[in-house]
């Protein structure tokens, strides 16, 4: 088998952008490499695995007694009696459409502008109030910014503090993420069309930041899956309570956790999550068995860009070969 770097090297090759990074943690011994053997200090947007940051703070603050992850979503904002609950949009069980009707026709004829910049929280509340569910929540799973956003909302309106304000102290903060936030900055990384040459402004997202705005450093979005590894500190609780097990669906059968995919293998589970904005792609897993992690970032979004696929294929071939840590012998079993 070839050694760590090389494998990296090898992942990193078969991903075409005009800047990439890859990443492996195995028990908190780091590997990472970058296009052209640099691994510069950007912030990369994350895309869709912001999501997992914001349910990670919806558990925190149900941890703290601040929310609770089953309060219905009236509790929080001020929309029509519903019986959406918070934890139906953390799961994509609300039965919401994937955006908002009054999004499609910008998204449709100017596939290439932002539509979310100017998307403010009235917008998005009325366009609540106008939404006709695809199914009753709870009983189909259905993949939906529009939920997610609602979600973040609501957890701002729950703390009185503006949502990236409230994500830096409940989740960045403690977690040591100095690196990472919910609002552009001069050292996020420049994003790059289908044809890897035309630039791309960097995404505002408006009333849908809690579903894509953040963005990371490889080193921060590093520390962030270590810390799903090694769950401890103020954020223990909540870090345990986003990884289990909430739904089965699809054949074959995928499981759900509060906020993370998760595949089942023979050498136990996978969880990971991915994520794209117009210009940029994040990916990010981790093998508990083994306490490995894999992060992936590039600076162009497009399918042929085959950032997903790769780190996700290296996540797996890792995990099928890593040792797993030892047995402590007075217990006859490994910690939980």
């Amino acid at each position: 088998m070839p050694p760590l770097d090389a494998r990296l090297t090898e992942a990193l090759q078969l991903i075409d952008a005009p800047d990439a990074v890859v990443g492996i943690s195995r028990r908190g011994r780091r590997t990472v490499v970058g296009s052209g053997g640099v691994v510069r200090p950007l912030r990369y947007e994350l895309g869709s695995l912001s999501k997992t940051f914001t349910v990670l703070l919806a558990a925190r603050m149900a941890d703290e007694g601040v929310i609770g992850l089953d309060d219905s979503l009236a509790a929080h904002l001020p929309v029509h009696r519903t019986p959406i609950t918070l934890r139906h949009l953390a799961t994509h069980t609300s039965g919401l459409p994937r955006v908002p009707h009054d999004l499609l026709p910008g998204v449709l004829l100017h596939p290439r502008r932002n539509p979310y910049t100017r998307y403010g929280t009235d917008q998005l509340l009325a366009a609540f109030s106008r939404a006709r569910l695809r199914h009753a929540p709870g009983t189909h799973w259905n993949y939906s910014n529009f939920g997610v956003a609602l979600l973040g909302q609501a957890l701002a309106r729950a703390a009185g503090t503006p949502y990236p304000d409230l994500l830096a102290e409940r989740v960045l903060t403690p977690l040591g993420l100095t690196r990472t936030g919910a609002t552009p900055a001069p050292t996020d990384a420049v994003g790059h069309r289908k044809d890897g040459v035309t630039r791309v402004p960097c995404t505002s997202m408006g009333a849908f930041a809690p579903a894509a705005s953040v963005r990371a450093t490889p080193a921060d979005l590093l520390t962030y899956v270590e810390a799903h590894l090694a769950p401890g500190g103020p954020l223990g609780p909540a870090l345990r309570r986003v990884v289990v097990p909430q739904l089965r669906r699809g054949r074959p059968p995928e499981t759900h956790t509060l906020t993370w995919f998760q595949h089942d293998t023979e050498h136990g589970p996978v969880l990971f999550h991915s994520g794209a904005t117009f210009g940029q792609q994040a990916y990010a897993g981790f093998h508990p068995a083994s306490g490995t992690a894999v992060v992936a970032l590039a600076n162009r979004h497009h399918r042929g860009c085959r950032l997903v696929p790769v780190a996700h294929e290296l996540l797996h071939a890792l995990a099928a070969t890593a040792t797993p840590p030892a047995v402590p012998a007075e217990s006859g079993r490994a910690d939980a």
